[in-house]
């Protein structure tokens, strides 16, 4: 197979409305697309092909179809095939992988990959709705009812409490810590928001209960936004002669599918996860604990603590104590309040994460990606990590049904 490497990148501002801005989805492709081919420095018509990451543009914008807005980023894109992915949350990860296989099969040298959502187009309850089409919505819905999605995570978390006998405050860790990395993130929705360790861990009028053991903390942002990726050959780097040293290799990846609804599934555990997770690092020929960094799927508090153990991180029934040792936090948020021993470090989601720095449903598994290239090629500015060498990204779709985990690394 050919070798897969991020010739560059880039993503919009998450904090934007674009509704209130009168702009729409197709602004946010050219917009986030334009930025990624600037970064990689390249021709633009040098790109043989672009794939699409979004999960429901046709409920929330009314428009589908979306590989044909790639032409209007530039006109030299004009007649390149593209094609478009879904699998709810984990459709921007499936773009990645799609386009990184059609440059390991020999099909393309050089593809744009581009996600995106936009998602304030509606009140939250119809939102809420629309998300709900990511879960087996036809059998989920009448169980759950309204805002299925926290329903859906708050019984995951209890599950999880139930089994392990894990204290709440772990929930609370992840969610201060990921607004906390969302201050250093210039781009994170939540960039300006104040978030403290004590109003994370208690239910308040700020911070109200929206699916016990769930606060609103706890939950993801309703976001608009896009991120954008070239991707490209090791025959294509040689040819433009680029530094292979500054670059971002695809090193392995794994995924799956579980059955749709959560109650077919084996929470807490999430095995078919953790398989595409085990086949990431086959691949790659590395440990978890090889990892420097990582970017997880937190679309819930409790979902960032499921992938330390979905990804290796930590043993089973361990995730939550990994969180409340400070050891996924960048040492200069870590704060006074964690507990346990760290034995090893692994900063997660520096940007702030789904909590902090947003969750542009298609654009969440791009995105997570850029945030990989940007550490690896030491461009993360104050969220930096020190040495990263690997890195790993987990996106997931509906709660937890596909799963895409990648390491990236460096020469």
């Amino acid at each position: 197979m050919n070798e897969v490497y991020i010739l560059g990148g880039d993503r919009t501002d998450f904090k934007r409305n674009l509704k209130k801005e009168g702009k729409t989805i197709r602004d946010l492709i050219t917009e986030s697309g334009k930025k990624a081919i600037a970064d990689a420095k390249i021709d633009p018509g040098e790109i043989n092909a672009g794939t699409v990451g979004n999960f429901n543009a046709g409920q929330f914008t009314k428009q589908l179809h979306l590989g044909a807005f790639l032409p209007e980023i530039d006109p030299k894109l004009h007649g390149i095939p593209t094609m478009h992915t879904e699998a709810a949350c984990a459709s921007g990860a499936l773009s990645v992988l799609l386009a990184s296989q059609w440059i390991m099969g020999g099909f393309y040298d050089v593809v744009l990959v581009v996600g995106v959502e936009q998602q304030k187009t509606m009140s939250s309850l119809d939102g809420s709705d629309v998300l709900g089409a990511a879960a087996d919505y036809h059998i989920e819905r009448p169980e759950y009812g309204d805002f299925m999605f926290p329903k859906l995570f708050g019984k995951i978390a209890q599950i999880y409490i139930d089994k392990y006998g894990v204290s709440e405050n772990a929930l609370a860790q992840v969610a201060y810590k990921n607004y906390a990395h969302a201050k250093l993130n210039p781009l994170a929705q939540m960039r300006d928001a104040d978030l403290t360790y004590d109003s994370a861990s208690q239910v308040s009028d700020k911070n109200p209960s929206v699916a016990p053991p769930l606060k609103v903390s706890d939950c993801s942002q309703i976001t608009d936004g896009a991120a954008s990726l070239v991707l490209c050959s090791e025959k294509y780097l040689k040819k433009i002669g680029r530094d292979k040293s500054k670059s971002a290799r695809l090193l392995g990846f794994g995924h799956t599918t579980d059955y749709l609804a959560l109650a077919k599934k084996d929470a807490p555990t999430f095995s078919t996860a953790r398989k595409a997770a085990t086949n990431a690092f086959s691949m790659a020929n590395l440990k978890p604990r090889d990892m420097q960094g990582a970017e997880v799927h937190d679309c819930f508090s409790i979902t960032e603590i499921l992938a330390y153990e979905i990804l290796g991180l930590a043993e089973p029934g361990k995730g939550a104590e990994l969180a409340m040792s400070g050891a996924t936090a960048l040492p200069q948020v870590r704060g006074e309040h964690v507990s346990g021993k760290i034995d090893f470090e692994i900063p997660v989601n520096t940007g702030g994460g789904l909590i902090g720095d947003g969750h542009p449903v298609g654009a969440t598994g791009v995105r997570q990606v850029f945030d990989a290239y940007q550490q690896i090629t030491n461009q993360a500015g104050a969220r930096q990590i020190e040495n990263v060498k690997n890195f790993v990204t987990f996106n997931m779709g509906g709660s937890l049904t596909t799963s895409v985990a990648m390491v990236w690394g460096r020469e």
